[in-house]
């Protein structure tokens, strides 16, 4: 067998250890970018969980805005009923007819010429 000079193992080992230590520095790299990855994700986590929050607050203080108005207003219907009996009797029937000419008007524009009302 021919011996390989001592110069091209030594040149070999050279490159191969090259290698490695690139190698290594790399994985260095990686482990700093997937760390630097990692606080990132977590900060835009809380940020977004941040909004989220203040969204809910937003639409909560929004929702019992509006339940309190709503009840301010059902409050002075109510009041206005009572005052008026007579009144909030007519405004009702007359909405119950209203409704009822409704229905009669759909129904014959409906198309459907059936004499029954099954």
């Amino acid at each position: 067998m021919a011996d390989t000079p001592k110069t091209e193992v030594t040149s070999v080992e050279s490159v191969q250890k090259s290698v490695e230590k690139q190698i290594s520095e790399l994985r260095k790299e990686i482990a700093k970018i997937n760390k630097s990855l990692s606080e990132r994700s977590a900060e835009l986590a809380s940020e977004a969980r941040d909004v989220a929050n203040d969204a809910i607050e937003e639409a909560s203080t929004r929702a019992s805005r509006a339940a309190q108005q709503l009840r301010t207003q059902a409050q002075s219907v109510s009041e206005t009923a009572r005052e008026n009996p007579a009144a909030t009797g007519i405004v009702v029937g007359l909405a119950g007819l209203v409704g009822v000419m409704i229905g009669f008007a759909i129904a014959k524009g409906s198309g459907d010429q059936r004499n029954g009302w099954y």
